[in-house]
């Protein structure tokens, strides 16, 4: 969420909703991204949001696209498949036209549309976009860090697996039914992981970034028990810790704090400088075993919603 919220008057603005976006609508929400990417310093929509642009019509699924005198000037997606939470969003208004009270038409157009049920992300966690979810009446709800450690200097010790875990990489493919049930198992809790079909997996296996040699899969007796997702910014420089899962009766044995390290050798064996990997700020348990793996907090994405 990244906007305003002074209210004045501009008759010439419209919102229109739409279930999927044309090719030259994608485009232009893109390049408005971008824009607002460049003077934000962060993307105001997830890669997940950006990945739904594009491929038709998805469920649950709305774009919200609102112009000025013929031009795009904010953008919001709504996604409505948790069964039991609320909906969420992602908004943005461009740079050049904030001051104008489109944020706030736009927040205002997102409650209608769930029923005044709403969670609202705000990247980066602006005092903009705070202030602009006080207006809108939506309280902090959820806080995710975005953690950095240097790569440059990594020394860790070797891996340590559980008896009987063996690791390897992903095979597009024939590995998909396993990686998708144990992520579901491992993120059941986590209302955006958890979810992932295989149509969300097949959008990340197009992506430019993929490379099965970073994606890590633990087997005990041939069956999945772990994974390590690692994945490479390029022009940022950048490695992340992507996804790491372990299915629910094989944590606590070390073998995600193994699988941590395996991946961050991995990426360090590719010069990166630096790797990043995002954490909700309540799971303490997690925030530990980074924090003693050397990361600390970059910047921090907080989630809004309203109270019904």
């Amino acid at each position: 969420m990244s906007s305003d919220d002074t209210v004045r008057a501009f008759p010439a603005r419209s919102i229109e909703t739409f279930s999927a976006l044309t090719p030259d609508q994608a485009g232009a929400v893109l390049a408005l991204l971008a824009e607002a990417a460049g003077v934000d310093g962060q993307q105001p929509v997830s890669e997940q949001g950006r990945l739904q642009l594009r491929g038709g019509p998805r469920e649950g699924v709305s774009h919200l696209l609102l112009t000025a005198g013929g031009e795009l000037v904010g953008y919001a997606q709504l996604e409505d498949t948790d069964p039991v939470e609320a909906p969420a969003a992602e908004m943005v208004v461009h740079p050049v036209h904030r001051g104008h009270g489109h944020g706030r038409a736009l927040g205002s157009a997102l409650l209608a549309a769930s029923n005044k049920r709403l969670r609202v992300w705000a990247h980066g966690g602006h005092a903009a976009a705070r202030h602009l979810a006080q207006v809108l009446g939506l309280t902090l709800f959820r806080e995710l860090r975005q953690m950095r450690r240097p790569l440059t200097d990594l020394e860790l010790p070797e891996p340590r697996l559980p008896e009987g875990v063996t690791v390897r990489t992903f095979v597009s493919g024939k590995d998909d039914p396993a990686w998708l049930a144990v992520n579901a198992a491992a993120f059941a809790h986590h209302p955006e992981q958890g979810s992932l079909t295989q149509r969300d997996l097949d959008d990340r296996k197009a992506q430019p970034w993929f490379d099965p040699a970073g994606f890590f899969l633990a087997e005990r007796r041939g069956e999945l028990v772990g994974f390590h997702w690692t994945k490479v910014h390029a022009e940022e420089g950048l490695g992340e810790v992507y996804v790491l899962g372990v299915r629910p009766g094989e944590q606590g044995g070390g073998l995600g704090k193994a699988l941590t390290t395996i991946g961050l050798r991995h990426l360090a064996a590719q010069q990166l400088p630096a790797a990043m990997l995002y954490v909700d700020a309540d799971n303490k348990a997690a925030v530990s075993v980074y924090e003693r793996l050397g990361f600390t907090v970059h910047e921090t994405d907080l989630m809004y919603r309203s109270e019904t």
